[in-house]
C-alpha cells in the first residue's frame, strides 16, 4: 500500500470519526434543547395511561401539561428506541424536572403510581366496597360484593361461609390503579392468614372452629371501643351462650342497616333478621365486620367471669354488670341522664 492510499485511509477514516462526534454531539445539543427538562421539578403531573391507549394521545397529553418541550421531538424519541408499544398503562407521578428520555423510560417501565387506602378495624365488606370505589379501585359496592362472594375463593381459604366477611383483614395496601378486584380482595385474605399465625391458639384450627371464632370477634370489634376491654368482652359473650341467653348485641342489629345508627330504639331491636341476637338465640349466621389483630386475639383468649352484661359509658369506656339489676341501675345512671 503506498503512503498516498495510506494517508487517504486515515483522512477518510479521521473524517468519519469527525463526523460521528459531531452527530452525538449535535445529537446531545438537540436532546437538551428539545428534549430536556421545562422546569425544576416544582410542578407536578398525574399522567394516567388506560389499556391500549396511543403514544400520539399521550405525547400529546404531556405536551397540553407542559410536562415536555417539544411534542414532536418526544415522538422521534418513540420511534428512534421502539418504544411505542412497550408503553404500559397505569399512574404515573411526572413533573417537569424530568427529561423527555426519563419520562419515557418512567413509562415503559411500568413504574406506575401506587394507590393506597387502609382498611380500618371492624369495617364491613359493604363499607370495604365503599371505600374502594372512593379509591377509583372499584366501579361499584355491588362490583366488589360479588367477588367477596366468590365459590372459588372461599373453596381456595377453606371458609365455610358464603361470603369472605370476617378474612379482610383491615390494614393499609397499596396496589396500582385497574388492580384487578379478585387480586386486592385477595392480598387482604393473605394477610388475615398471616396475621392468624401470630396467635398460637390459632395454629392448625379446623376452618368451623376459626369461623366461630372470626363470628366472635367481628362482634367484638364492633361493640369495643377500647383495646383492653375486647377480652373481657368475649368472655360475656361467651358466657351467655353458655347460659343459653340471648346474645343481646347492638352491633348485630347495626349490621341490618346500610349506615350505623348513631342511637338504636326498641322497634329496631325487633327488625327480623337472623342477625338479630336480641330475637334470636346462639350465634349470627357469620361475621359482621372484619375484625383487627387485637379483636381476634380476644376471641382465642377471653377473659371469663361472672359479668353477663356490659354498657357503654360516656367517656368510651364499658361498665360490666353480673345481674340485669346492676346493669338497669348502670343504664339509668351513665345512658338515661342523657337523654332526659
Amino acid at each position: 500500500m503506498n503512503s498516498k492510499v495510506k494517508k487517504y485511509l486515515i483522512l477518510s477514516g479521521l473524517g468519519a470519526a469527525l463526523l460521528l462526534v459531531l452527530a452525538l454531539i449535535s445529537f446531545f445539543v438537540v436532546d437538551e434543547i428539545k428534549g430536556g427538562a421545562v422546569g425544576d421539578g416544582q410542578n407536578k403531573y398525574e399522567l394516567i395511561i388506560d389499556s391500549g391507549e396511543p403514544s400520539s394521545s399521550v405525547v400529546k397529553e404531556l405536551a397540553n401539561a407542559g410536562m415536555i418541550k417539544s411534542s414532536v421531538y418526544f415522538n422521534y424519541l418513540i420511534k428512534f428506541t421502539r418504544a411505542g408499544n412497550k408503553i404500559k398503562q397505569g399512574v404515573y407521578d411526572i413533573n417537569d424536572g424530568m427529561s423527555s428520555r426519563k419520562i419515557l423510560d418512567v413509562i415503559i417501565s411500568g413504574k406506575v403510581k401506587l394507590i393506597t387506602f387502609t382498611v380500618p378495624e371492624g369495617y364491613n365488606n359493604r363499607q370495604i366496597g365503599d371505600l374502594l370505589v372512593t379509591k377509583k379501585l372499584a366501579p361499584s359496592r355491588e362490583e366488589f360484593l360479588k367477588v367477596t362472594q366468590s365459590q372459588a375463593l372461599l373453596t381456595k381459604y377453606n371458609i365455610p361461609a358464603n361470603t369472605l366477611e370476617g378474612y379482610l383483614f383491615p390494614e393499609t395496601y397499596s396496589v396500582p390503579l385497574n388492580y384487578p378486584l379478585e387480586r386486592i380482595t385477595e392480598m387482604m385474605i393473605k394477610r388475615f392468614y398471616k396475621k392468624l399465625e401470630t396467635i398460637p391458639e390459632a395454629k392448625g384450627i379446623k376452618p368451623a372452629d376459626l369461623h366461630f371464632r372470626v363470628v366472635l370477634a367481628s362482634i367484638v370489634e364492633r361493640e369495643a371501643v377500647r383495646k383492653e376491654e375486647r377480652p373481657m368482652m368475649a368472655g360475656v359473650f361467651l358466657t351467655r351462650i353458655e347460659k343459653n341467653i340471648n346474645l343481646e348485641s347492638c352491633a348485630t342489629i347495626q349490621y341490618l342497616f346500610d349506615k350505623p345508627k348513631k342511637r338504636l330504639f326498641e322497634s329496631d331491636l325487633k327488625i327480623v333478621s337472623p342477625y338479630n341476637t336480641y330475637m334470636n338465640g346462639g350465634w349470627p349466621p357469620g361475621p359482621i365486620s372484619n375484625p383487627g389483630l387485637p379483636a381476634l386475639e380476644a376471641s382465642f383468649r377471653p377473659m371469663k367471669s361472672d359479668k353477663l352484661f356490659f354498657l357503654l359509658k360516656p367517656d368510651g369506656s364499658h361498665y360490666f354488670s353480673s345481674t340485669f339489676k346492676e346493669h338497669l341501675e348502670a343504664k339509668k345512671k351513665f345512658i338515661d341522664v342523657l337523654y332526659q
